[in-house]
């Protein structure tokens, strides 16, 4: 062999070997300035590995210049034992880079993000990935402080494989930006996620998934969110937000989600195989809305979802004649086609949000006129084991939609109205306690399909059958298929990471009346834990602290009184993020110079919730009072006597669409010379797409109330939407009116005894601010 063939081969496995090592290049960093320089020194194919434990404020600027078959790779050395807490982030630039099995958890980002695609307008991510990672309840310490958990900028990003839950704080949990050409036809990949439990909010702002803005509608995003799993995202209406054109939205599950799936900004959008599961438990479960052109909403199945309006099964919405960027463009040319609903309300509602009624109180621009045309809504399936008296809502008119081949079968019940549906009798299998699929015969009417334009490009069906042979109406094509299905949580989030919770037995922590001792066992007790008090009589000189589940509940043999003589001013109960206080059995009593309850003054990151049943509350300056940013998923009284108080139940503390609590209930409850404030339960502005709270009064008795109150009104609900007055006794209190009620909302009475207490009064449309 020659002497020039020996060195060329001799470089050739120098130069060889050189590259493996770089492919291979591990290094271990234990703290922040070892991580900063080996990013720094990192080349293709360079795995920068962060050391088991905690890193804390570990505020990561991942910049680097990977390749295709060479990414530079930032990783824990455990997947799920390396712990990012405190104020921290990481945000990428450069491309080919990927992150994995990070598990962000007590704290927040200073930023406007946690995981953010871009370092800066000159340092943007592309061709980057992020899997196998967690983000948990790592939320800004002010609810109403706005930020986005991850951001997406670039093209050809991806997160998958992640765990993300527990956003409480404004805006969206994950939000696509287009601020750029650098920014469009991006190709976004959003796959296998779980996205676990985001709590109602109160307000609007809370999408789990954003995709562009009013001003990118007319922008090609190309992303795709595909196979992932939404668990109770009820941040708000809108679950996803889809605001750019051509995305997709393929095989994900939505479960017991209070919102839906809305094509609010987008044209020409894939909405094709997801699975809808609701319930009895909830009537805000939502569907898909569609606003503006060219959608294709195929094979997707929706069991007992009984949301309504914004929050319908399927929602065809009216659209704003030469409508503002912002507002709601007609619906133009949209297919609905082999499409199953089983046991939903009112699973067909067309003209959604149409307001001609409130022409008088809002401005021309905001007027949806404009009825969905150049539709077709073909080959979908209605099952009903209880019949439905309006499987379609017609909200205007709906004659520019063609109707083919729909089938209802509604439990012998048919509707005829409209001339949309095909009454038959379909034998349905239920597979399990969610899904029903058509038996292989017997079910003739299934198999004569319309065959529309250009639906040959629907070629499969919900669980990937083909529908090239044998085709029938309806989501489900093939009884096997169905059969074989099952939900498979392993293929959502990361492989390391368990969605289930563990229940525990909760301890039942017995508290005397000694100094000091009630207020010890609440901060010794775990979340869950109930405290029973086997005393008489108690007093509690400082505010009780709830930040977790705690029951507090009378022996059965004794009658308990807490009497409190703290600070004036200061709440018996002060209610912390994710406090949870069940009061059951006891009288509360105080000096008239304080609060029962009330949240913190500030950094409310999260909800809080109160059931109160069969108690006494008497003598406070407040029975409680909101402050701003504080929100309560849940207020519930129950069977409660609440008498000889300045103010009563003050919900009024947020503005510009926001509001203090969600779901506020009074059933069976006596309430006895309250002099003001009695209720007031507020929110500010108009927003159509909020649709809350919810004020429930049942079977209660009010009796010398409204003594002081300068608005005349007893009970105060401006701009709520939900309010529910019925089988109640007013009885010699002194306003001019019970309540005052929006009637074009959901705001009804019926049933109540007004002795000497004024009216209730409906006032069909309310002029309020708007939003935006």
């Amino acid at each position: 062999m020659s002497y020039k063939i020996i060195i060329t081969l001799t470089t050739l496995i120098f130069f060889s070997c050189n590259e493996k090592l770089q492919v291979h290049d591990d290094v271990l960093v234990k703290n922040t300035i070892e991580l900063q320089n080996a990013i720094k020194q990192a080349q293709p194919g360079s795995n920068i590995i962060l050391a088991n434990g905690i890193w804390q404020n570990a505020q990561i600027k991942f910049y680097g210049l990977g390749t295709e078959d060479a990414p530079i790779t930032l990783k824990a050395e455990t997947p799920g034992e390396v712990f990012i807490e405190g104020q921290s982030f990481l945000h990428l630039g450069g491309t080919h880079l990927n992150v994995e099995g990070l598990y962000f958890r007590n704290g927040y980002s200073p930023k406007s993000s946690i995981i953010k695609y871009m370092i800066n307008k000159d340092s943007i991510a592309n061709h980057s990935r992020i899997t196998n990672t967690v983000i948990d309840g790592f939320t800004k310490p002010n609810r109403s402080t706005n930020d986005r958990w991850v951001e997406f900028y670039g093209k050809h990003n991806q997160l998958d494989h992640c765990y993300i839950s527990g956003k409480s704080n404004d805006g969206e949990t994950v939000r696509v930006f287009f601020t750029g050409n650098e920014h469009i036809n991006n190709h976004h990949q959003i796959v296998n996620n779980y996205f676990g439990p985001r709590p109602r909010k109160g307000g609007p702002r809370a999408e789990t998934i954003r995709v562009g803005d009013s001003k990118t509608r007319f922008t090609p995003g190309y992303v795709n969110v595909s196979h992932n799993y939404f668990d109770a995202c009820n941040g708000e209406v809108e679950i996803i937000s889809d605001k750019t054109n051509y995305n997709a939205f393929t095989n994900n599950i939505f479960y017991k989600c209070e919102g839906s799936l809305v094509l609010r900004h987008s044209n020409y959008a894939t909405v094709d195989a997801n699975i809808f599961i609701g319930g009895d438990d909830s009537d805000f479960y939502g569907g898909i809305r569609a606003v503006n052109t060219g959608h294709w909403i195929t094979n997707n199945y929706f069991y007992k979802i009984r949301g309504e309006q914004f929050r319908s099964p399927l929602a065809i919405m009216n659209g704003i004649p030469m409508t503002p960027l912002n507002r709601y463009k007609q619906v133009v040319d949209v297919v609905v086609a082999y499409n199953t609903w089983v046991d939903c309300k009112s699973p067909f509602q067309i003209g959604v949000g149409q307001n001609i009624a409130s022409a008088d109180v809002l401005p021309k621009n905001e007027i949806r006129s404009a009825p969905p045309i150049r539709t077709t809504i073909a080959n979908n399936l209605i099952y009903n084991t209880k019949s439905d008296k309006t499987p379609l809502v017609n909200h205007d008119d709906i004659s520019g939609i063609l109707f083919k081949n729909n089938i209802l079968d509604n439990n012998e019940s048919v509707f005829s109205e409209f001339n949309v549906f095909q009454n038959e009798m379909i034998k349905m299998k239920k597979i399990n306690e969610w899904l029903y699929a058509p038996e292989t015969s017997n079910n003739e009417a299934l198999d004569s399909v319309f065959n529309g334009y250009d639906f040959v490009r629907i070629k499969n069906d919900l669980f990937g059958a083909s529908r090239n042979d044998n085709n029938k109406v309806g989501a489900i094509n093939q009884l096997a298929a169905a059969e074989n299905f099952k939900i498979d949580k392993s293929q959502y989030g990361p492989d390391w990471f368990s969605t289930e919770k563990e229940t525990t037995e909760p301890n039942i922590l017995k508290a005397s009346s000694k100094s000091g001792e009630l207020s010890k066992l609440m901060l010794q007790a775990q979340s869950g834990d109930i405290i029973e008090l086997i005393d008489t009589e108690y007093s509690v000189s400082t505010s009780l602290k709830i930040d977790k589940d705690i029951t507090l509940r009378a022996n059965k043999e004794n009658n308990v009184e807490i009497i409190y003589t703290g600070k004036e001013h200061t709440p018996l109960f002060e209610m912390h993020p994710k406090g949870y206080l069940k009061l059951q059995n006891i009288s509360i009593t105080g000096q008239g110079n304080q609060l029962a309850f009330a949240p913190l003054a500030e950094n409310m990151a999260s909800a809080y919730n109160l059931f109160i049943d069969d108690c006494i509350i008497d003598n406070f300056n407040y029975i409680l009072k909101a402050s701003k940013g504080s929100f309560a998923d849940s207020i519930n009284f129950n069977k409660t006597i609440i008498k000889n108080s300045e103010n009563g139940f003050v919900l009024a503390a947020d503005e510009k669409g926001d509001y203090n609590a969600e779901m506020v209930t009074f059933n069976n409850c006596e309430f006895n010379t309250i002099n003001q404030n009695l209720i007031h339960f507020y929110r500010g502005g108009y927003d159509e797409s909020t649709i809350g709270g919810v004020l429930t009064l049942s079977n209660n008795l009010f009796t010398n109330c409204g003594k002081t109150e300068k608005s005349g009104l007893l009970i105060k609900t401006p701009g709520i939407i939900n309010v529910h007055i019925s089988d109640n006794t007013f009885k010699d209190n002194q306003v001019k009116l019970v309540a005052l009620l929006w009637g074009e909302k959901n705001n009804h009475h019926k049933n109540n005894t007004l002795i000497n207490s004024g009216a209730i009064k409906v006032e069909d449309q309310q002029k309020l601010e708007i939003l935006y």
